[in-house]
């Protein structure tokens, strides 16, 4: 009996025709790990750097992403309104009684249940108009004259003169001054879909970064902390008093509030609580303004993040702030008279 498998010549050839066969299959191999390692990738940056690497349990037919935190997205509220790609945000905050302006400390301190249970009970409507990254009264003052607003009141936090320094923040730079950030702003939007859709179907394609998603109808923020672990910061208070700071900005403000189209009483400042919160700076701007402070102190207070109230403090405070504030909201929206602004207004 002949035992091909030990003869040499057989064997020779056999291993021949392997070598041949594991070299012209070799390229293939080669090609479909290196697909592999590039859809890796590219499912890694997805998954790290777009808006998937926040997670989407907010959404709904009301609410948006404002911001998502990954390097590859970020900042959507800025160019949604610059850009009147939320038109319904639009006309929302153009048909509000009471408008408030700030930045998200604003949006944090009032995106609460005391303040759309008092709006309720007065029968009025309102629009946070604050915006993410310190932004100031620059930006804004360039949307609202878009949106040419309605209100009878408006809540302006001055941020111990922060609001009313002349800055533009890079998200407002970004969108104010390059036309092409507008063709940007409408992936955003669109990957919107994409991303509800894709994360409610399956969450386990999306990451666990923090988002701020707004409201259309009230502009209000809900967080979605994501692996965000706060730091609980208390509250504080400075006292002292930046001449240059208050004077600069007295100024501006000035020249702002006279284009409001509203009665001078119905202009309420405050300043936002937050660790070391410039007291003594708003105190005196709203002073050389000729108006009061409306910042009640309330013991406990906590910020998650050293600038933004946590919630059940906001919570606290603004309900505080409609009790001192109330019945002078009320008095306005009964009011009908409308003062004649100085030159445009926004």
């Amino acid at each position: 009996m002949t035992i091909t498998a030990l003869n040499p010549q057989v064997w020779s050839k056999s291993w021949i025709r392997g070598w041949k066969f594991a070299f012209a299959i070799r390229p293939a191999v080669y090609i479909c790990l290196m697909l592999a390692a590039v859809i890796a990738s590219y499912a890694h940056w997805i998954g790290t750097r777009t808006i998937f690497a926040c997670e989407a349990k907010l959404y709904n037919s009301d609410r948006y992403v404002a911001y998502c935190n990954a390097s590859g997205y970020g900042d959507y509220e800025h160019g949604a309104f610059w850009f009147d790609l939320e038109p319904s945000a639009q006309n929302f905050a153009r048909n509000a009684d009471v408008l408030f302006l700030g930045s998200s400390r604003t949006q944090f301190a009032f995106s609460t249940t005391a303040t759309s249970d008092w709006f309720y009970s007065a029968a009025a409507r309102y629009y946070l108009f604050g915006f993410l990254d310190y932004e100031g009264l620059t930006f804004a003052e360039q949307v609202l004259r878009q949106v040419k607003p309605k209100a009878r009141v408006y809540v302006i936090d001055v941020e111990g003169g922060d609001f009313f320094r002349q800055w533009e923040s890079p998200m407002a730079q970004a969108v104010l001054h390059d036309p092409a950030e507008r063709v940007v702003y409408e992936r955003k939007r669109l990957w919107q879909r994409v991303h509800e859709s894709i994360c409610k179907a399956v969450p386990i394609f999306c990451g666990h970064q923090y988002a701020f998603f707004r409201s259309r109808a009230t502009g209000a923020y809900d967080l979605e902390i994501g692996h965000y672990r706060p730091t609980n910061g208390p509250v504080s208070y400075d006292p002292v008093v930046d001449e240059d700071v208050v004077k600069r900005n007295t100024a501006v403000a000035t020249e702002f509030l006279s284009h409001l189209r509203v009665q001078k009483k119905c202009v309420i400042l405050t300043t936002i609580p937050m660790v070391e919160t410039k007291i003594g700076n708003a105190k005196a701007i709203a002073s050389a303004l000729g108006e009061d402070l409306v910042m009640p102190e309330i013991q406990g207070l906590l910020t998650f993040d050293g600038t933004h109230m946590e919630k059940e403090s906001a919570e606290r405070w603004s309900r505080a702030f409609f009790q001192a504030v109330g019945p002078k909201i009320r008095s306005c929206l009964e009011g009908t008279t409308i003062t004649a602004p100085k030159g445009d207004s926004p």
